[in-house]
């Protein structure tokens, strides 16, 4: 069976090019949304991927309807060819993809190597900004949210007697939070 899935970001587009694209096809069915790809939860794009049976082929217009990034679209290939299920590209940057097809495939393996590899360019340049930073005295991380303030507020406490939970959430951090501070500086 074809199926289709089509995805507009925004109410206001409309998905009438896409479906008349997937009909033509002949997608008998054709699952939809009307959201931003970044979204997480995509009721269409999950009703699609769930209508997939053993032999089917997911078709969509472009790609970047399917996933907003590399890693995604590799992901949702794996999980198509693991099921047994083809997946289609109707038009634009990878209308070559037809995962039924050899070329297909070795197209579609090609991507998933220079998703790979721009993945490891992305870590490599994260990690060379962080230590960039930290040359240059900036703090990486989480925001720091004990102050050397709270900290001496958060030992004269429990100087008092108070525990260590009680001041904690008196200054406003989590008991673990403390915990662990009072253990690295001693």
């Amino acid at each position: 069976m074809k199926i289709g899935y089509a995805r507009v970001s925004t109410e206001d587009q409309t998905l009438a090019l896409q479906q008349d694209a997937l009909r033509s096809a002949g997608c008998e069915v054709v699952h939809e949304d009307r959201l931003s790809g970044v979204a997480v939860n995509r009721p269409g794009l999950i009703a699609a991927l769930a209508a997939c049976q053993p032999g089917d082929v997911l078709h969509v217009w472009k790609l970047d309807r399917l996933g907003r990034s590399m890693a995604e679209l590799v992901w949702i290939v794996e999980d198509l060819k693991a099921r047994g299920v083809g997946l289609k590209v109707l038009t634009g940057e990878g209308a070559a993809i037809n995962t039924t097809r050899p070329e297909g495939r070795l197209i579609f393996g090609v991507f998933a190597a220079f998703s790979e590899f721009e993945r490891e360019l992305i870590r490599e340049r994260t990690k060379a900004g962080m230590q960039a930073a930290r040359r240059r005295g900036k703090h990486v991380g989480r925001p720091v949210i004990l102050t050397p303030e709270k900290l001496d507020l958060a030992r004269r406490l429990i100087a008092e007697g108070k525990g260590r939970a009680v001041a904690a959430r008196m200054v406003g951090i989590d008991p673990a939070t403390l915990r662990r501070t009072l253990k690295a500086k001693g």
